[in-house]
């Protein structure tokens, strides 16, 4: 006899939903060592501390680091997946922490070039995630192309890392912007990175708060700030996460802090039928 979490799927199947209870986040910058990649490793394993399953994916073409941070070496990447048929979940490496990661791997701007068949199966393979995840995070490359800009615009949230430097918050901002005047919608949550005080993160965030509502006429969401602390360089070095290298450091605790007020605020949102991550990317896809 059929359970009923089985007969709410067939029903949600025969509706035509997707069953995709994962938050999709892109992670961006607009430029890059603000230190964007170290915060979606150590923000994603604040999550799993809070007992949430989390996958980060590394998309960041050519530059993909996340097993090097781990001090890790990856059986598989993403590239593998749709070169070699393999099934998403061989590609999927799984810490001691409880991260699970698939790795970026070189030829990966490739998977933004994939002809319809590889897609259509990238897609098949990556649908099966969306139900076995409370959060999916995309570390995309500094800057956007054309197709990588697609997984952005497709996910639920978009996690902004910029600096107080100048150069960073004007690059953050051209980032947004390039975004925003395609997906209206899309949240942004910007987290200010690197800040000498507290003080000074939350002047920046101010700043990059009003040029973003008086240009855009858009409202973002200030996520947190992190200061500056040389344990991050450290952690990098030693290819540790620096909330696992010291969890009693100030950014440690200021990273936790903001995870606990994140998920404080967090709301799943009422996707709407044909406005899932899958549905989003494959009709940008084909508007391509």
């Amino acid at each position: 006899m059929m359970n009923l979490d089985q007969a709410n799927a067939l029903r949600q199947r025969m509706n035509g939903e997707e069953l995709d209870k994962a938050k999709t986040i892109a992670v961006i910058s607009g430029k890059g060592g603000v230190g964007k990649s170290n915060i979606t490793l150590n923000f994603a394993l604040s999550l799993i501390k809070q007992e949430k399953s989390v996958l980060v994916v590394d998309l960041d073409i050519g530059m993909g680091n996340i097993d090097i941070m781990l001090g890790l070496q990856a059986q598989h990447s993403i590239v593998d997946m749709y070169e070699q048929q393999l099934e998403i979940d061989q590609i999927i490496e799984r810490t001691e922490q409880g991260l699970a990661y698939i790795a970026a791997g070189s030829g990966l701007s490739q998977i933004f070039h994939m002809d319809e068949a590889k897609f259509s199966y990238f897609l098949d393979q990556f649908e099966s995630l969306m139900r076995d995840y409370d959060y999916i995070f995309f570390d995309m490359g500094a800057g956007a192309t054309k197709d990588s800009l697609f997984y952005i615009l497709a996910a639920d949230e978009c996690f902004v890392v910029t600096t107080p430097e100048p150069t960073a918050m004007m690059d953050a901002y051209a980032m947004i912007k390039h975004v925003h005047l395609r997906n209206p919608s899309l949240p942004f949550f910007v987290m200010m990175n690197r800040a000498e005080t507290i003080k000074e993160g939350k002047k920046a965030m101010q700043r990059i708060e009003k040029v973003v509502n008086q240009f855009l006429n858009k409202k973002i969401i200030p996520l947190g700030i992190l200061t500056y602390d040389k344990l991050v360089s450290r952690a990098v070095i030693r290819q540790t996460p620096f909330i696992e290298l010291n969890p009693y450091a100030d950014v440690s605790k200021q990273l936790k802090s903001i995870v606990d007020q994140y998920l404080a605020g967090d709301i799943n949102l009422n996707k709407q039928k044909g406005q899932t991550f899958i549905s989003k990317l494959k009709s940008f896809i084909k508007e391509r």
